[in-house]
This record gives C-alpha cells, structure tokens and sequence, in this order.
C-alpha cells in the first residue's frame, strides 16, 4: 500500500507543478458544463411563423391570438400576395398557419372546420416538436369555446415540471466532463512514460505492476473527484438541482466510475504508447461514444437498433442514468443497483486489459 500512496502522491505532484494540466483537469469541465447545458435545449421559442387568415372573422383573429400568446411561435407579418411556399422556401418563417373560409361561420354552427398548418421539416426533431405544440394550442383553443366534454385529460409533468433542458442536460453533460477529461490526462500520463523512456526505471525498480497501476489509477481518480466537486457545484446552484431522493447509490457510483475512467484512460496509455494516438483512441471512448450512444442527447431506444446493442458497453451510459435519478427521478437503490455493478465490472475489465499489459514488469530475470 505504501507503494502504491507513493506512486499517487508522484502523479499528483507532477500534476499541480503543471498549471496546464490542472486547469485542463477542473477548469475546461467547468467551462464544458456551463457552455454545452446551455446551449442543448429541448424546448422551441419564438419559431418564426405566418397566418393566411381566409376568414378575417372575429373567430379567427381569436385563434390566431391564441398562437401570439404561445412561447413556442412567433407570428410576423407577411405580404397576403406572396405564396406561403415562398416564406418557407426563404427561412423567413418556420411554419403557415393556413384559417381556411367560414371558419367563424363553423364555430358558429357547431361544425368542424379544419385548420391547415405546415411546418418546415427539414429538421425533423423540431417539426415534431413545433407540431405537438401546436396541438396543445388548438386543444386549448377548443377547450374555450366548447362546452365541457364529457371526459376529459389532465396531464401532471413529473420530476421536471418547468420542462427545464438544463435539468436534464446537465447531468449528462456531468458525467461527460467526467468520461473525458480523467481518462485523457491518465493516458497522456502513461503514453508519455513510454515515448520518454521513463518507463524503464519503473521495470528496474522493486514495484510490482498492480502497485504501480493503482498508484496511477488512484491519482486520477482523485483528480476526477475533485472535477465531480466543483461540478456538482454549480448543478446544485446554477443548475437549481437536489437530490432527489437517497444519495448513497450516486455516491458509490461516482467513486466506481471515477475508478473506471482512470482505468480506461491508463489502459489505452499501456497499449498505445504515442500520446498524439493515444489522445485520439480517448477521445473516441470518452467523448464520441458517450456523446452519442449514452442518451445523453436523447433516449438510447430511439438510436437505430443496428447500433444500439453498442450502447450496453458504453460506461458512460449506466453512470448518466444514476445521476439522472439522483437528481431528478430519486428511485435510489432499487432502480439503479445494477448499473453501479455494470460500472464496476467494466472498471475492473480495464483495469485487467491495464495490468495484461504490464505483466512484462513482473518477469524474474
């Protein structure tokens, strides 16, 4: 154990001698998790839309107020001799909002009239926002002027009531700050004794591989815990977060996974011993994987089932869904006790594919 301690305490040292180095391990999350959670957002305002009112009735300019008084549209003026294909065409609006003729004259008499609305869907994920939102508005619409139906829906948001992106993107954005920059700095590290041959002193030396490992693990993972502080932070203060519910699992877990992160980082320092590639191979597993296949950005199961047995793998992806549920959700042990194992097994599976690497050290000469 002592040399293990000794180990970490040399990693640490060299670490907070280089400013660089340290700023990358606290500050870059810091900047990431500001600047990435609030630039995402699920939620569409002000999106730019016309009205071809046919009608002109008192029940049209009635529910045209209706989408005025809406966050989600913005209605502009638009010249009643141009096409509203021209307006879509042009990206000066987002959507047409077509009344057709009688439209009043149908309120008036108990009659369906139809209300056209065609929405730019060049980008699929907000057209299919942009709809739904207008059908919450035109069920509103008719709520008002119909009499009560005889059964009616009441709709309750759980655990995000406001519909806040920063609520559900800041977690993910935690655990991703996490998956990065930890494992980028332990394969510098360790890619960086091999191509400056400062690996040699450690075979000639007494310590055996496991010591030597853990020594670099473990400095890592205190490097990773103090970017999971400061985090925390800022989601507990900016980001308006609290536990939700039993905080253990989330501890347990961030301990686990800042252990797998560090093992995952050293590894690929042990197999690729260039740190230009080694760099690479970590930002693959810790950036892109996690980005895209952790639901991070949206539920794993709307990624294409061809890819989605990948995500099983990901780590990032059973860490994001405890921290979710910490924080929003609070199901606590009962709902995530075997995503904490899940980490845990993959840690000790590269902390293995480390130490295979490593053997050599332990060969009697």
């Amino acid at each position: 154990m002592r040399r293990i301690l000794a180990q970490s305490r040399k990693e640490l040292t060299q670490i907070v001698r280089d400013w660089r180095t340290l700023a990358l391990a606290l500050a870059l999350p810091l900047v990431m998790l500001l600047l990435m959670s609030a630039a995402l957002s699920l939620t569409v305002y002000d999106l730019p839309i016309i009205v071809q009112d046919f009608d002109g009735s008192s029940a049209s300019n009635h529910f045209i107020d209706v989408f005025r008084a809406s966050i989600t549209f913005h209605v502009i003026a638009w010249p009643v001799d141009k096409p509203a294909e021209a307006a879509l065409a042009s990206n000066a609006a987002r959507a047409v909002l077509i009344i057709p003729p009688h439209f009043g004259r149908d309120q008036a008499s108990g009659v369906n009239s139809p209300v056209q609305l065609i929405v730019d869907a060049s980008d699929a994920n907000t057209a299919k926002l942009v709809s739904g939102d207008a059908l919450q508005i035109a069920n509103a619409y008719n709520q008002q002027i119909a009499a009560p139906a005889p059964v009616q829906a009441a709709f309750r948001l759980w655990f995000n009531p406001g519909l806040s992106s920063k609520k559900f993107y800041g977690p993910g954005v935690f655990v991703l700050a996490l998956s990065m920059f930890p494992p980028l700095l332990a394969g510098l590290a360790m890619a960086r004794e091999s191509e400056q041959k400062t690996i040699l002193q450690v075979y000639v030396s007494s310590i055996s591989a496991h010591e030597f490992l853990l020594g670099k693990i473990f400095a890592f993972m205190v490097v990773a815990l103090g970017e999971a502080v400061v985090m925390s932070a800022f989601l507990f203060t900016y980001f308006g977060l609290t536990f939700a519910g039993d905080p253990t699992p989330v501890f347990v877990a961030t301990i686990l996974y800042t252990f797998c992160v560090a093992s995952f980082g050293t590894m690929i320092g042990v197999k690729i011993p260039n740190q230009t590639a080694a760099m690479q191979v970590v930002a693959l597993g810790g950036f892109l994987l996690v980005f895209l296949l952790s639901g991070l950005m949206f539920p794993v199961q709307n990624i294409p089932i061809g890819l989605r047995w990948i995500s099983n793998f990901v780590w990032g992806r059973y860490f994001i869904e405890i921290v979710r549920d910490a924080l929003l959700q609070g199901g606590g042990w009962p709902a995530v006790w075997y995503k904490v194992i899940f980490i845990g097994i993959i840690g000790s599976i590269f902390y293995l594919l480390a130490w295979n690497g490593m053997r050599k050290m332990q060969v009697k000469s």
